[in-house]
């Protein structure tokens, strides 16, 4: 009989009673427990999941070469990407056609500014325009479509937050992940927080940020979009519960109990013995899940992934659990088949870029995901002896490129059950 641990606690609130007073309550009324043991995981064929899977090589030229894609959206007709190692945003068509790239030789110099690198992009639609909004040194600039720039603004540091970009329900209402109330020498921030009309209606989670100091393993908790407009899920560092967030509540919906060997202790959030020492936990304890991340909801199939300290081929990290059924499926294990023209839909078998993103997009149509060239010419040299026919565009491709080309994006189109 598998031994589980009671790995999280029904409501996280921080043990100062000022915090408690001001926090609002979570509801745990529909919370649903979870027992899941990773290693039960099954595998699966890619068409018991996906009725279709798309393969979009990027153009590959001497401008448009970069490395991997750590952020993609789809602005109009375009993909829009962020390279970490090129410190650039590019822009595909959807046929994977480069259109343009802004880089640094697109941003004005400022002798006042050392670091003018930007880290990530936003779409933003003005007066009917889509543009890409992206922020370096003291400016924020606006470029269209085709790298463009449009006009630029100055960045103001002042108590007044841009919620622009945050995401927000369909009626307005706003996700602030970082929330100040001021209070003099006790300002309490809180983790996720409901606004309207620029009001708060609810906030969770209360921290001061003295108390993180010095303790590497914080980084308070995540917002997941999968294209509900009035539905986001959260989840919280060292605890496995997944939570519903409304534009009225955040309600525990998820409790997730995983065999003592991957849980955390019971009071690893609140105990100072942790404290600054997170790393050398993991160390010491490498099958133990200190995060949840990537959790998404498709009809009844919860999507979720777990982060340890362990880095082998063969451990269980990315899951599908289906709510109906219960049933457990391995990510990983899903195999090609016809649909993926046996090709893989992750590289979970054999690199990185899933583990570490996830799915880029999740929507009730369409998830998205990539992987490198490499990973996909390897798929195919596996191949080579099953005499594997390959449509069009992958036949092009095949032909004409190599392991050092640009990512591919993937397309899937989930199963609606």
């Amino acid at each position: 009989m598998l031994k589980f641990a009671l790995s999280s606690l029904i409501i996280c609130i921080f043990s100062y009673g000022y915090a408690v007073a001001q926090a609002s309550k979570i509801d745990s009324t529909g919370m649903v427990t979870l027992r899941i043991d990773p290693n039960s995981a099954r595998g699966a064929a890619v068409s018991q999941f996906f009725d279709e899977v798309i393969f979009t090589p990027l153009e590959t030229t001497k401008e448009s070469l970069f490395g991997s894609i750590n952020s993609l959206k789809i602005a109009g007709d375009n993909y829009v990407i962020y390279d970490w190692e090129t410190k650039a945003v590019l822009i595909f068509t959807k046929a994977g056609k480069y259109v343009a790239k802004i880089n640094a030789n697109k941003i004005e110099k400022d002798p006042k500014v050392k670091d003018q690198s930007f880290y990530g992009f936003n779409i933003k639609k003005e007066d009917g325009q889509v543009l890409i909004e992206i922020s370096s040194g003291k400016q924020i600039y606006y470029f269209d479509l085709t790298a463009k720039l449009v006009k630029k603004v100055p960045i103001v540091k002042d108590k007044q937050k841009d919620y622009t970009n945050y995401k927000k329900f369909s009626d307005g209402t706003i996700i602030d992940q970082a929330f100040l109330e001021e209070s003099g020498k006790d300002s309490i921030y809180y983790n996720v927080s409901i606004l309207k009309d620029g009001k708060r209606v609810e906030s969770y989670f209360p921290y001061r940020t003295a108390d993180h100091k010095g303790d590497e393993r914080w980084h308070g908790g995540r917002v997941y979009d999968y294209g509900n407009p009035d539905e986001y899920l959260f989840v919280k560092n060292f605890y496995y519960n997944i939570y519903k967030l409304t534009a009225k509540k955040l309600s525990l919906a998820y409790r997730i109990l995983f065999p003592a060997s991957n849980s955390l202790p019971m009071d690893y959030d609140t105990n100072p013995i942790y404290k600054g020492k997170g790393y050398d936990y993991y160390e010491k304890n490498r099958d133990v899940f200190y995060d949840l991340a990537n959790s998404y909801l498709h009809f009844n199939n919860l999507y979720f992934q777990v982060r340890n300290w362990n880095w082998s081929r063969d451990e269980k990290k990315a899951f599908i659990y289906n709510l109906k059924t219960t049933e457990l499926t391995s990510i990983a294990d899903i195999e090609p088949d016809s649909t993926s023209q046996f090709l893989p839909i992750t590289d979970l078998a054999s690199q990185y870029d899933f583990t570490n993103k996830g799915f880029h997009i999740v929507t009730p149509e369409c998830f998205y995901t990539s992987y490198s060239s490499l990973t996909l010419f390897t798929a195919k040299e596996q191949n080579e002896d099953k005499n594997r026919k390959y449509n069009a565009a992958l036949t092009e491709y095949f032909k004409t490129q190599n392991k050092k080309s640009n990512p591919i994006i993937i397309q899937l189109k989930p199963k609606k059950f």
